[in-house]
C-alpha cells in the first residue's frame, strides 16, 4: 500500500512539472531582433553577378551584373493574427548583390510566435512627400548604391542590369531594368505578404533568422512577360512599369527559419 501511495505522489510529482513545463513553453517574454537574409537566385540557380549565364522562359539568356532592390515597411503577423509594425522611421532598407547588403535585423521586437510578415517593395508616397530632409540617412545609403535617379524623378524601387542575347540579339545588348515610382506621378510602391513555413519565435532569449529565398527570374518572367528583345531598357514606362512592379512582388518566398538562442545561428 505504501508503494502504492509513493508511486501515486511520485506520478502527481511529474504531471504538475509536465504541466509547468508546458506553460514555460508557450510562456514568451522580453523582446529581440529578427534576421532577415535574403539569398538572392535566379531561377533556382544562385546568383553569381558577370560570371554566369542564365536563359529565362522568353528564350533570352542574361549575364547579370547588378540587383538591388529596396524593402520597407514591415508588419510582423502573430499566429492570432496580430500585427507588429515596425517603426516607419527606421524600416527602409537596401539589398544590393553586388554591395555584400543582403541582411537585414529588425530590433526589439516583442516576444511572440510568428507566422507571416509583410513589407513593401520601394519606398511608399508618404514617405517620399516627407520631402529630402525627411529621409534620414536613407537617402546617402539609396545614392551609395545606385537606387536614385534624382531627388525630383525619385528612387529607384529596383535596379536589375546586365547584357542578354536572344534570337534577334545576337550579340551581347545591354539591358538596364529601373523601376520605381515617377514623383507622385506614377506611383509603383507595392506590399508582399510572405508565410512563413514555421513559426518565428521571438524572447528574450530567441532571436530568429528568417532565410528568404528571392528569385530574380520573376522581374522578367513572372505573371507579366517582360522582353528584353522588345525594350531592353525600361524606366519611366506607364505600361512596363507596373508590370515589373508586380512581377517584382512574386520574388520573395521563406525557405526556413532559425529559432536560434542569443542571437547565434
Amino acid at each position: 500500500m505504501k508503494n502504492n501511495f509513493r508511486l501515486l505522489f511520485l506520478l502527481s510529482l511529474f504531471i504538475v512539472s509536465s504541466c509547468e513545463s508546458d506553460d514555460e513553453e508557450v510562456t514568451l517574454s522580453g523582446e529581440n531582433n529578427i534576421t532577415l537574409e535574403f539569398d538572392n537566385s535566379i531561377s533556382g540557380d544562385d546568383l553569381l553577378l558577370g560570371s554566369t549565364t542564365y536563359s529565362n522562359g522568353n528564350n533570352e539568356t542574361l549575364s547579370i551584373y547588378r540587383f538591388n532592390y529596396i524593402v520597407s515597411n514591415f508588419v510582423l503577423i502573430d499566429e492570432n493574427g496580430e500585427e507588429f509594425t515596425y517603426p516607419k522611421d527606421e524600416s527602409y532598407f537596401v539589398i544590393s548583390e553586388e554591395n555584400n547588403l543582403t541582411e537585414v535585423v529588425l530590433e526589439n521586437i516583442p516576444a511572440g510566435n510568428y507566422t507571416a510578415i509583410r513589407f513593401g517593395v520601394g519606398v511608399d508616397q508618404e514617405k517620399y512627400q516627407q520631402g529630402a530632409e525627411g529621409q534620414g540617412d536613407f537617402l546617402e545609403i539609396a545614392e551609395q548604391n545606385e537606387m536614385m535617379w534624382s531627388w525630383q524623378a525619385g528612387y529607384k524601387f529596383l535596379n536589375f542590369e546586365g547584357t542578354f542575347t536572344s534570337e534577334s540579339h545576337t550579340e551581347a545588348t545591354e539591358f538596364k531594368i529601373h523601376m520605381g515610382s515617377h514623383g507622385s506621378s506614377l506611383d509603383n510602391y507595392k506590399e508582399v505578404e510572405v508565410n512563413f513555413p514555421s513559426d518565428a519565435v521571438v524572447s528574450a532569449t530567441l532571436s530568429p533568422l528568417v532565410h528568404f529565398e528571392v528569385d530574380a527570374g520573376t522581374i522578367l518572367d513572372g505573371s507579366h512577360k517582360i522582353h528584353l528583345s522588345e525594350a531592353p531598357v525600361v524606366m519611366i514606362d506607364e505600361v512596363k512599369s507596373p508590370q515589373i512592379a508586380e512581377n517584382a512582388l512574386e520574388m520573395f518566398s521563406v525557405h526556413h527559419i532559425h529559432n536560434g538562442e542569443g542571437g547565434h545561428h
